[in-house]
């Protein structure tokens, strides 16, 4: 893991080649294109390239309409507002609708930083997943991104998916098959893991590398990437669980609602475990860079290994 790629780069360049194929192919933005790194698409499709200005619900709106009229539909703007203030549009107009609209937020979590609360997005995915009929993915690198945009493309699904700003290490090959509802094992996997550690999106780096350091100290891990939180694969977190004995999860996103307490609702029902989830508190976050952010509550290998430890050594 060294070459490093920024989700929304892959994102965009995917689109590029998937509206050459298909014509009806249709990417809407709300003045957001150099965040979203829309410019090459702009270029190449501008026929298939809708520019809705700062008007998220609107975009939303326009979405739903041009997909229930049969356009393969792709919404590339900035979480948090995709996330908060087009909320019950995503909810009414997209998924009650079953109007098949990819909701791709990007610079999710607190990849804007030091622009506060305002442009943050902690508790997206507790909101989207609680909306009934809504997939919602949180990619872990650029293989995996893309390999979900084709399936979304080809799967005319209604989807929220969550990608932060920053370079991401590749985790996996090209060619790695990726589904909605399955998760994959990212470090470990074998009858002998001591602990779990369950992570999404950009969690998942940090998380197999806290794996490695536990590795030179003796201490099995398994790391499961649940870049699909809706679906969710339960029999992987049950498998885990009984397995490992203990659980922790790891997500940028706050501590209510999101990976963790999809994962605790799975426990609680099927195989109750002890478990520790590290995540961004219930408060205004730190505002900082975000490497920073994740340095101050420890969302970095260092820190999932400090809190790995002293779980189990209680």
């Amino acid at each position: 893991m060294s070459e490093k790629v920024a989700l929304r780069r892959a994102l965009s360049d995917e689109l590029c080649t998937l509206a050459e194929k298909d014509p009806k192919l249709t990417v809407l933005t709300s003045d957001s294109r150099g965040s979203v790194t829309l410019g090459r698409f702009a270029e190449e499709h501008p026929a298939q390239l809708v520019e809705c200005g700062i008007a998220e619900q609107n975009e939303i709106g326009v979405a739903a309409g041009l997909a229930l009229s049969g356009r393969n539909v792709f919404v590339c703007a900035p979480a948090p507002f995709l996330s908060g203030r087009a909320y019950e549009q995503v909810k009414l107009d997209v998924a009650y609708n079953r109007a098949p609209v990819r909701v791709m937020g990007v610079s999710g979590g607190v990849s804007y930083g030091e622009l506060g609360t305002s442009h943050h997005s902690a508790g997206d995915v507790a909101a989207m997943r609680a909306i009934d009929g809504l997939t919602v993915l949180v990619p872990s690198d650029a293989v995996q991104l893309r390999a979900l945009v084709r399936w979304l493309a080809a799967n005319p699904c209604p989807a929220y998916v969550r990608m932060g700003r920053a370079p991401v290490e590749v985790l996996y090959d090209e060619g790695t098959a990726f589904e909605p509802g399955h998760a994959v094992t990212a470090y470990g996997g074998t009858p002998s893991d001591q602990l779990a550690i369950l992570a999404m999106g950009e969690m998942v780096a940090p998380a197999v590398h806290a794996a490695e350091a536990l590795a030179e100290q003796g201490v099995r891990a398994r790391v499961l990437d649940l870049f699909s939180v809706k679906p969710l694969d339960v029999e992987a977190i049950v498998d885990a669980a009984r397995t490992c004995g203990r659980v922790v999860t790891v997500e940028e996103h706050n501590v209510n609602g999101g990976l963790g307490g999809a994962v605790s609702e799975v426990l609680a029902d099927r195989c109750p475990t002890p478990m520790m989830r590290l995540a961004l508190p219930d408060e205004p976050v730190y505002e900082a860079e975000s490497p920073e952010v994740f340095e101050h509550y420890g969302l970095t290998p260092e820190g999932i290994l400090a809190h790995a430890l002293a779980f189990l050594d209680s």
